[in-house]
């Protein structure tokens, strides 16, 4: 069985501070919109954040980082730290448009790696992944020295990367992976959210 979990802790400082998971898009939250595709896939869901009671009415569990101040790693460790079973989905709350059958399909992906992940000419994505429990203690030693980009642990893992037409055939727009980390994202991400319901 797999848990998703969706990492609600950043500062958004280019958003000057919003919280971006709460976002309004089309009338619901960034994160409404993630619950509604990872429920079609995962039976279990919570929500990683410091901030529980933004998140409380939402319907899901909120938890609380187990290291305090690591970053989206920790998120990461706190995510396999509650999850049921050998793995967990992993999903940062700033990506609207995401989709179901992708988040199955990396899932599925990651069944003979420590980790799976969509990588496009940008890099990988690591906050759009499938980790493996095999993960935790790496992660734990990264930490306890001090790493915190989560790029410099999977570094150290079995990854099994998602590419190139494997991709593109989830991303007709080319906006799979939108992180709204600006304003300019989120004005994209509101004017797209407008042409699909047209």
């Amino acid at each position: 069985m797999t848990t998703a979990a969706i990492l609600a802790g950043g500062r958004a400082r280019r958003l000057g501070g919003l919280d971006k998971g709460l976002l309004n898009l089309g009338g619901r939250t960034i994160v409404e919109w993630q619950l509604e595709a990872v429920r079609e896939v995962v039976q279990r869901v919570v929500i990683v954040s410091n901030e529980t009671g933004k998140y409380a009415a939402l319907g899901v569990p909120v938890v609380a980082d187990v290291v305090a101040g690591a970053g989206s790693l920790g998120g990461i460790l706190t995510a396999l730290s509650v999850a049921d079973g050998e793995s967990v989905l992993v999903l940062a709350c700033d990506m609207p448009f995401v989709s179901a059958a992708f988040l199955d399909y990396v899932r599925h992906a990651g069944r003979d790696a420590d980790v799976a992940l969509p990588r496009t000419d940008e890099g990988r994505h690591p906050l759009c992944a499938c980790y493996a429990q095999t993960c935790a203690d790496p992660i734990r030693r990264c930490l306890e020295a001090g790493e915190l980009r989560v790029l410099d642990v999977i570094t150290s893992l079995r990854v099994r990367d998602i590419t190139g037409t494997e991709l593109s055939q989830f991303d007709p727009h080319g906006l799979l992976l939108l992180n709204v980390n600006t304003p300019d994202d989120y004005a994209r991400a509101l004017a797209h959210e407008r042409r699909l319901r047209r």
